[in-house]
């Protein structure tokens, strides 16, 4: 009995990261990890965006999170990667924290972070391009520890660099380092760094992680370099794998898994395609597979009633925007002009940044597309996920510019 009502208390938890803090936009994809913002308060319904106001940061591909009316941004100056926090009302800067770093892009692309930040009890979590893992104080900007963990694990370096945002759970920064001898997947402890447990050998691919239930039980989901890893958070044990990668070499795995009930939906591209797998027997069940319904190229789709919206296709092919059963990968409709950027779900809505820098509100609908709103946001490339908190829509571009925006 005892260990029935510990297992409800752990899901509870789980379910519960998502409506404890619907306010707020703490990590990678929002506060359930799946491009959700359960808030109603950003209202727009046409016309154009306000600038709420504009902060000049460095290089990067890290989206910025808000959490307890801060924006946080992690980005490169220099040779430092620098997180900052700033008011999430004005943008005015509250404290800055720096560390050095050497990472060089081998293909002459941007140098900065790519992971976003997590935050979590209070913590400010980053994972920097060359695998540094750092514990920062959300409040004051104090470091609180670091681990070098690409180079500790002897991970290799890939084609750019770390791109992880962590994931906490339990008081555990889970990790995809990559890394040998059992240095794949890592779980640190949140107060110390310390290691608490170290799973499989995997390369780490480019995508993050997810915490949810399956069969009744929490799950950590990770896509690496090899495919379908899913763990038990507490202490690591694989519960299930399944490969699904590209022959080729050249292969970047990027988008994260997306969950519902007990199935998982996996998206890259190179040739590889998408796949739902059905976790009900406690290992991977293929659904459908293919490469003609939703390859994703980096940009994790969403998924509302049933349907998915996102980008199929390479990024530098022109990506498509579409729509696409869940349950069977038949595709609805396809607007093959739209090119690339990230998707996010408000509400009834599907709201994309595209990488001209255009914002796009559009129904959620699987009968076509239907657009509702645009914003020009600004030049420049914009890889980097959004945040949506307190009504305002924060987004950054590659080079030199966060910015808040509302209704």
């Amino acid at each position: 009995m005892t260990s029935i009502i510990t297992s409800r208390r752990t899901i509870l938890t789980v379910l519960g990261q998502a409506a404890a803090l619907s306010g707020d936009w703490p990590q990678h994809l929002g506060p359930a990890r799946n491009g959700f913002y359960p808030d109603a308060d950003f209202a727009w319904n046409g016309g154009g965006l306000q600038t709420a106001w504009t902060y000049s940061i460095g290089a990067g591909f890290a989206g910025p999170v808000a959490a307890a009316g801060k924006v946080f941004a992690f980005h490169r100056v220099g040779s430092f990667e620098v997180l900052e926090a700033l008011d999430a009302k004005s943008g005015k800067p509250i404290w800055k924290a720096e560390y050095a770093t050497g990472y060089r892009d081998d293909f002459g692309f941007d140098e900065g972070p790519r992971g976003t930040p997590c935050v979590a009890d209070g913590r400010v979590f980053t994972y920097g391009a060359e695998g540094t893992l750092t514990g920062t104080d959300a409040a004051t900007g104090k470091r609180l520890w670091q681990r070098a963990a690409m180079k500790e694990f002897s991970a290799p370096k890939g084609y750019f660099g770390a791109v992880c945002a962590p994931v906490v759970f339990e008081g555990r920064v889970l990790v995809g380092v990559g890394g040998k001898s059992g240095g794949g997947i890592v779980a640190f402890d949140a107060l110390t760094g310390k290691t608490a447990w170290q799973a499989l050998n995997d390369e780490a691919g480019y995508s993050s992680p997810v915490v949810a239930v399956l069969n009744g039980q929490p799950r950590a989901v990770f896509f690496t370099r090899e495919g379908l890893a899913v763990l038990d958070p507490r202490d690591g044990k694989v519960q299930g794998q399944m490969k699904w990668r590209s022959r080729s070499a050249a292969t970047v795995n990027a988008a994260t898994p997306l969950i519902s009930g007990n199935q998982i939906f996996l998206t890259s591209s190179y040739g590889t395609g998408a796949i739902l797998v059905d976790m009900s027997s406690g290992q991977p069940k293929t659904v459908w597979s293919g490469d003609d319904s939703m390859s994703c190229h980096y940009a994790t789709p969403v998924l509302r009633d049933g349907f998915l919206y996102g980008y199929h296709g390479r990024q530098e092919m022109g990506a498509e925007l579409r729509c696409v059963e869940w349950k069977t990968g038949k595709v609805k409709w396809t607007n093959d002009k739209f090119g690339s950027g990230s998707i996010l779900l408000v509400g009834k809505r599907i709201l994309m940044v595209r990488e001209t820098g255009q914002i796009v509100l559009a129904e959620a609908v699987p009968t076509g597309f239907k657009g509702v709103a645009t914003h020009r946001a600004f030049a420049g490339t914009v890889r980097a996920n959004a945040a949506l908190a307190g009504g305002m829509l924060f987004v950054r571009n590659a080079t030199d510019q966060l910015a808040a925006y509302r209704p």
